[in-house]
């Protein structure tokens, strides 16, 4: 069966994007590492790391998503990732220091958007438009009214 796997093309050592993420995920597997090229698996997605680009930059049109379990998860991965020249965005969304965009998001934000109460719905949609990393409490404080 054919795979698909995304390739992440940075202008510095592939190594030292694998010592980076593996500082950030608990659950990274090596797999290859050379001068050019290298094969991981974080969080069970298959990932391959090029090196030798000099020409272009990542952009927000392609991100990772984290479904996180809690607060606490939000809180660790947004902090490692926008530490060391990471920037952070609006609604979740996030840059680590090689530009790569991701999204920190927590399965409650899922919940309450989906909730038939659409105006709790509503309330808890507003307030994340306020946020850059989401805040669980502070959601369902505004979904609750």
């Amino acid at each position: 069966m054919t795979k698909i796997k995304p390739c992440l093309w940075v202008n510095v050592p592939p190594a030292d994007v694998v010592d980076y993420y593996k500082g950030i995920f608990p659950d990274v597997e090596v797999a290859d590492v050379n001068p050019m090229m290298a094969h991981v698996v974080i969080a069970g997605q298959p990932l391959m790391i090029l090196g030798g680009n000099r020409e272009f930059a990542f952009n927000e049109s392609v991100s990772f998503v984290i479904d996180c379990e809690d607060q606490a998860e939000v809180d660790h991965f947004w902090s490692k990732l926008t530490a060391d020249g990471g920037a952070e965005s609006m609604c979740a969304w996030c840059k680590d220091k090689y530009g790569v965009s991701w999204q920190v998001v927590p399965k409650a934000l899922g919940r309450l958007l989906g909730h038939p109460d659409r105006a709790g719905v509503e309330r808890a949609m507003q307030a994340m438009f306020t946020m850059r990393k989401i805040i669980v409490a502070d959601l369902e404080k505004a979904f609750h009214g």
